[in-house]
């Protein structure tokens, strides 16, 4: 039996490392959220969420119309299924829809004992065909199947239309520049098991370059050989148009900051290419990928999307503080109607006369020239250069708590 509900609007996936930062996806538009828990899951150095956490995510999901993933990605060694099935039991009875899985052991665990759990396949099982979700589905009963971030476009067309139940495909985000998942660096260079949740990322690490003793670059010139992220804004109308049922983006030890922008601007993307049947403008594509690169630290890439990525799709040059994103300037703490004031808590440092950008949930981007700024002893100054300091920006319309402010670009 096809399970997928081709009529429906797709879903927006979207990360959280927290609590707050689940809250805030789904305040800024993510119809559903992914997490881990404290144990089985692939992000163990994230914050992760206890069980009360899962509970009030579930709750706050369900009086906001969204809905919570729980990842149980883990690639489960013998002792890693003790306590498991209470969990699973737990997390059904708390409200969670679906669990996010690599062992097909758990995947049957589930379904067995918690049967309301929607099970969706992890990318990290690689799934590039049609045929794999074809017998998961009928041996196991999935729901869905995250694809490997390794498909490209065509192949994702094929597998979403012969596949019996859902496809979800990551759009924005990290990439792993080994085949997902299976790669063994961390294990061999730091005793941490990439596949049970303490990859240390050790593609990203900076080496120099040797042949027989003798070192081949520049000694200045560090090379690494972590991939670029995952920027698949053009792809989005064509991953719509194929019926994929959710867009996925990666990034559970992302910032509040990261979580926010990436997360408005995919929500105001999708919705404007409904508003236009699915035949977005050039310019409004453009408008768009310019608002994601806003929230973006990294060097993107179309990943696998065009064809097999090549070489282009690799980081060559030296990791720089000069090339991390400074838009990032505060959060709103609180809002005085009658001043007009609202207060700041700092991240990056920024002037009066300066044009700033305010993003709140679900409303366009608001800008405006900043002509006040008081700090925490009540004085009125030019500039403000203390990462977390309280201070006042007078405003020209009305802001809420939780709202960002960010520089305008």
């Amino acid at each position: 039996m096809n399970r997928k509900q081709s009529n429906k609007k797709i879903e927006l996936l979207a990360p959280a490392g927290d609590l707050k930062r689940c809250k805030l996806a789904i305040d800024f538009g993510a119809d559903a959220v992914y997490l881990g828990g404290q144990h089985y899951s692939l992000r163990s150095r994230a914050s992760n969420f206890t069980m009360e956490d899962i509970k009030e995510a579930c709750r706050y999901a369900k009086e906001h119309g969204a809905r919570i993933h729980v990842t149980v990605n883990v690639i489960p060694h013998q002792e890693d299924f003790e306590g498991l099935a209470s969990y699973l039991q737990q997390l059904e009875e708390y409200g969670v829809t679906a669990v996010i899985v690599a062992s097909v052991a758990i995947m049957k665990l589930a379904k067995k004992v918690a049967p309301k759990l929607e099970v969706h396949c992890s990318t990290q099982m690689s799934i590039t065909n049609a045929m794999v979700g074809e017998f998961l589905a009928s041996e196991i009963g999935i729901d869905r199947v995250v694809l490997a971030r390794e498909c490209t476009l065509q192949q994702v067309e094929q597998i979403t239309k012969a596949c019996p139940v859902e496809t979800e495909a990551f759009v924005h985000g990290g990439m792993c520049v080994n085949v997902s998942g299976r790669c063994t660096l961390s294990n061999r260079m730091t005793l941490r098991d990439a596949n049970r949740g303490g990859c240390a990322q050790s593609c990203r690490w900076e080496y120099r370059l040797f042949e027989n003793d003798q070192m081949i670059q520049d000694p200045n010139q560090m090379f690494t050989m972590g991939s670029k992220d995952l920027n698949a804004v053009s792809y989005v109308q064509d991953l719509i148009r194929a019926g994929v049922s959710s867009l996925k983006i990666e990034g559970r030890m992302k910032t509040e900051y990261y979580v926010c922008s990436i997360v408005s601007a995919y929500r105001h993307l999708i919705d404007d290419i409904y508003a236009h049947d699915c035949n977005l403008p050039k310019e409004r594509i453009a408008y768009h990928q310019q608002e994601i690169m806003k929230g973006e630290n990294r060097q993107v890439c179309d990943g696998f999307y065009p064809e097999v990525a090549g070489h282009s799709s690799i980081i060559y040059t030296n990791y720089s503080n000069a090339t991390v994103n400074h838009s990032f300037l505060g959060v709103i703490l609180d809002f005085d109607e009658t001043t007009m004031l609202a207060k700041l808590q700092v991240r990056n440092a920024f002037s009066c006369d300066e044009t700033l950008e305010v993003l709140s949930p679900k409303v366009e981007n608001r800008s405006f020239q900043c002509t006040k700024i008081i700090n925490d002893k009540g004085v009125e100054v030019e500039s403000i250069r203390n990462p977390m300091a309280i201070v006042q920006v007078q405003m020209p319309f009305v802001v809420q708590a939780n709202d960002i402010l960010r520089r305008s670009e």
